[in-house]
């Protein structure tokens, strides 16, 4: 489990371990020092994600972009903080825009008798309202050092996305595969509709890599792509 304040991805990047390996960000250094930081952890990681930034070099005077993968509280629980401290909004895909906004998190999937509980109740937790600076597209590309290309994996919430790293290889999957243990699927009460979410993760064996990296778990490094398809093909139909 990492016990450090950031893991170096490829030159330029890094997770960020904001519990452990379990829940992580991720920071992306352009040549010039602008950095962007992607997904911010619970409420408590906000000053967590400036020590990791600082402990690279940088300030949040550096930090030129904010993004978030999608609007649950264990990734935009932080986002408020950071916000405020670096100054700027957030891009997050249009479809989870108005539940960031709202610090609200999608509803729960309905197939599923604790999902229903969560739809009705509304009872997992929310987050502080996140300044929504950007809505992000699919297959946008985001100037960040080279290239940041947004993938929507909608899902586990509707405007859930990945992102790949174009320039480094580096593929941030966000919650559509957590790495806990080994390749697992996310919990089935917190997608919004865990059938799609099967669905698009497939896009993720098309693309790219050399690393893949999860907002859940550690990254793989070695044969990622592999790695990746073998477990996409392996859960097909489950």
């Amino acid at each position: 489990m990492a016990r450090t304040p950031t893991v170096e991805l490829a030159p330029g990047v890094w997770r960020l371990p904001l519990l452990g390996d379990w829940v992580n960000g991720f920071a992306f250094r352009d040549s010039d020092g602008q950095v962007t930081l992607l997904d911010m952890g619970l409420e408590r990681h906000g000053p967590k994600v400036l020590a990791a930034l600082r402990s690279i070099g940088s300030g949040p005077t550096d930090v030129t972009r904010l993004l978030l993968t999608h609007a649950h509280a264990d990734h935009a629980g932080g986002a408020a903080l950071v916000a405020r401290e670096t100054g700027h909004g957030f891009g997050v895909h249009e479809d989870d825009a108005a539940y960031a906004r709202d610090g609200e998190v999608p509803p729960g999937d309905p197939s599923s008798r604790v999902g229903r509980v969560l739809r009705r109740f509304g009872a997992q937790p929310g987050f502080d309202a996140v300044p929504v600076a950007e809505e992000l597209t699919d297959e946008m590309v985001i100037p960040v050092g080279g290239g940041l290309r947004v993938v929507h994996t909608p899902g586990h919430s509707p405007g859930h996305c990945s992102f790949l790293h174009e320039e480094s290889g580096v593929l941030v999957t966000g919650d559509a595969i957590f790495n806990v243990l080994r390749p697992r699927w996310p919990v089935k009460a917190f997608c919004t509709d865990f059938a799609m979410t099967k669905r698009t993760a497939h896009r993720l064996g098309e693309l790219d890599y050399e690393v893949a990296a999860f907002t859940h778990g550690p990254e793989i490094r070695d044969g990622a792509r592999e790695a990746v398809r073998r477990f996409l093909s392996r859960s097909a139909g489950r």
